[in-house]
Formats: C-alpha cells, structure tokens, sequence
C-alpha cells in the first residue's frame, strides 16, 4: 500500500510499487491497492483496507472487485495508523457481494465498549443494528429508486468510463430499478475541501514521527538538525508534500481562508447528498475517472493524481457507505481493464 495511506496508486510504498494483475504495466490503485491485488490475483478471498478518500473503492474499480466503505464509525479504527481521523474508515476488498456481506457480518460483530472510533448502539440509534444479517439482504431491484449524480458524468470522465457506467445503469433498470438523473450542485467542491482538511488532519496526526516518540531515527548531535534529519530522509515524498500543505492551511492567518471554510463546504456536501438520498434508495456515480493508468504516470504528476479521487472523497465527506462493483465492460478499453460503478447509500442503511 501507499506509504500512511498517502496515494492513489500503490507507488509510494517503501516496499516498491505494486502491480494490477489484469496488467502488470499498470497500477491497481491505492492506497488499498496491496490489498486489491491480492484478492484480485485469487491469493486469498477477502482483504480489508482503509478508505480515507477512496482507498478501497477506487482499487476495487481497477482490479475488477468489490469494494465497501461502511458508514463512518461502523467498523471500529482500532490498530490503524491515522492518517485523517474524521475520514478513516475500515473496508473491505473481495471478488463478490456475497463474500463481502459476510465480511462485514463479521467485522461488524467485534465490539469493545471504550472503544471511541466506534458509534455506539445510542448513538446509531438502533439497538437492532447488530442483528442485522447483511448476506441475507441482497434482494432484486425491483422497486428501487436510484439517481445518477449528473455532476458525476460530465466533464473530466473518459468515454470508456463513460460507455461502461451508462451500459451498467442500463442493465439496473432491466433489473428493475427506477433510475433518474440528479443534480448535486457542491459535488464538484467536494475534492478541494477534502485535501484541504485530510492534509491538515494528517499534518497533525503525522507529527509525532520525529526520531523520538514513534518512528525509525537518525543520529545527530544538534537537536535541530535531529528532528529535521528524520522527517526529511525517513519520510517519501508523496508524505513529506501532504505534510507541508497541511501545515500550511494550519497556519497563522490561513486557516480561515483555507480549513474553516473547507469545513463549510463539508456541511453542505453531507446535509446535499444526505437530503438527496431521502428521495432514493441510493446514488449512482462512476467509481473513478479513467482506467488504471500505467506505472509512473501519476508520480509525476501529484495534481492528476489527487484529481483521481474526485467520485469518491464526498462519501469520506459526509460520512455515508458507498460500495463499488465491477461494472459492464466497455468496447475498447485497452487490455479489457475492469471499470467499477459506485453506489452510495444511507448512513446505517
């Protein structure tokens, strides 16, 4: 995976990048994409991830799987690393909805009464909740109602993404469902604010990494040159760059131009998809941008790469479950690369 998290291809691993079993010249996605390979190589049967802003959906889509963010707090954070505390959630990665209903029957069981990163049965008001069982709910869709976030398939999409999400939204409706456009007017001001308050989580979470409290450490006689020598050599690049942003919206005499009102546009990216998803049983979006690009591509361009994440970072924004499937193929995409679509649902549903 990513190293802490941080990346949208699996690259910026210490371990080396890792690679998408349908081709091995391209990426499978990250930062869950360790995690996504695995399954999709047929090296085991499920795998969980992390999903800050779309960690286990977007490999999912790459790598022609499963994917599950479950709403914020559904699954406790417990032994994970924080990247952006607001946003963290455990996924789950598998080749099936089966197998990944069953996953989250099981992860959902394990529950420890201090245990802060997990809402309460109070709170989720639902004392039922953890009796649900979640294989048994896969029904057909008839009498479904389902909207296509219109701001999802306009500009910025590639047209075998395209192709592959509406022949996907086509065979719903075959199945019975409902399916309407929908117009989700802060969607498009979603992704600025996520990094804008995911960085700055994260240059707070990722200070205790200095040679002394946590980490690895490198020698030095001037105390200075200690805590600067550690965070600038035993840190990548990709971390060092989310750090630095982050500091910087934190600042003196920025933080209200930058994170107060990112934590506006949070509001009402959570109060608009919350409201819509009155009127529907669920959302449709395509899962990512593009087909897995090729390794190396995306290194080289921070910005393209934080811009990848645009179908996802709204759900980490308001809190909601989203799950990605492996949508229809698309004539044409090179190498038959697999093309995911995302349904996004209730909090709790």
């Amino acid at each position: 995976m990513d190293e802490f998290g941080m990346g949208s291809t699996s690259e910026s691993s210490q371990l080396g990048a890792t690679r998408n079993p349908w081709d091995v010249s391209r990426v499978p996605g990250g930062s869950s994409g360790g995690s996504a390979a695995a399954v999709a190589a047929q090296q085991c049967v499920a795998a969980v991830g992390t999903d800050t802003g779309g960690s286990v959906r977007q490999p999912a889509s790459h790598c022609g799987l499963v994917g599950l963010k479950p709403t914020y707090g559904k699954l406790t954070r417990g032994g994970l690393l924080a990247y952006a505390s607001s946003f963290d959630c455990v996924g789950t990665l598998t080749s099936s909805v089966e197998d990944c209903a069953v996953m989250l029957q099981a992860l959902s069981r394990q529950r420890i009464c201090s245990d802060l990163t997990q809402i309460t049965h109070d709170a989720q008001n639902s004392s039922a909740m953890d009796h649900i069982d979640y294989a048994s709910k896969i029904k057909p869709l008839d009498g479904c109602r389902f909207g296509v976030i219109r701001q999802a398939t306009e500009s910025g999409v590639s047209d075998a993404v395209l192709d592959s999400f509406w022949d996907s939204v086509n065979l719903i409706r075959e199945l019975g469902a409902h399916v309407e456009s929908v117009s989700c007017e802060s969607f498009a001001h979603g992704l600025p604010a996520y990094y804008i308050l995911a960085l700055s989580e994260a240059s707070s979470n990722l200070a205790r990494y200095d040679g002394i409290r946590e980490g690895l450490s490198i020698s030095s006689e001037e105390l200075t040159n200690f805590y600067s020598g550690n965070r600038s050599k035993l840190l990548g690049d990709e971390v060092k760059r989310r750090i630095l942003m982050g500091t910087y919206t934190l600042s003196a005499g920025y933080a209200d131009a930058y994170y107060e009102r990112a934590l506006k546009v949070r509001s009402l990216v959570r109060n608009e998809l919350r409201s819509k998803l009155n009127q529907y049983d669920g959302l449709l979006t395509p899962a990512v941008a593009n087909v897995a690009p090729k390794l190396n591509t995306e290194l080289r361009d921070p910005l393209a790469m934080y811009v990848a994440d645009i179908m996802t970072v709204n759900v980490n924004l308001s809190g909601l479950p989203a799950i990605v499937l492996r949508g229809k193929q698309a004539p044409g995409v090179n190498s038959n690369l697999p093309v995911g679509l995302q349904l996004i649902g209730q909090a709790f549903g």
